[in-house]
């Protein structure tokens, strides 16, 4: 069975806060690179060492950096599936909880590699977490409705 698919006019703020999170890698990328340059970490090495890391606070905070990179990656998959199906049937308040995300996860990487470390990170975790959870429910719905034909 096939379906056309008509995309509301607003869309296209879903599709800017999809590409968003491009851009937002590319500010990982750097502060990373930033970091790993600081600390003479060299590649391959994904990590400083502990040992490392304890006595260089560039080394701990290319870790720290590497972290939040990490997890960013981890996120952004399901992120952007829940983003483009809730926008399909709520455009704007995707879009929304879209940049909301993409801010909530610069906080996080900011407040990550400062000098708060780990505990830096806590209002962009808080932050991009309520808007992954309720773009989850909505395309949760928006799923329900197109299987329920509405």
């Amino acid at each position: 069975m096939s379906f056309i698919l008509e995309l509301p006019d607003q869309y296209g703020l879903v599709l800017a806060a999809a590409t968003a999170t491009f851009f937002l890698n590319t500010v990982h990328v750097g502060r990373t690179s930033k970091f790993r340059k600081a600390s003479g970490i060299k590649y391959p090495n994904a990590y400083a060492s502990t040992e490392q890391a304890d006595k260089d606070p560039n080394a701990y905070l290319f870790n720290c950096a590497q972290r939040a990179h990490a997890n960013f990656t981890e996120n952004q998959t399901s992120f952007l599936g829940a983003l483009l199906i809730a926008g399909v049937r709520y455009p704007v308040p995707a879009a929304v909880l879209g940049f909301g995300w993409n801010i909530s996860r610069l906080v996080y990487l900011f407040g990550y590699t400062s000098s708060a470390g780990p505990k830096g990170r806590t209002a962009g975790s808080i932050g991009s977490a309520m808007c992954d959870l309720v773009l989850k429910l909505m395309s949760a719905s928006v799923s329900a409705m197109f299987i329920l034909g509405k």
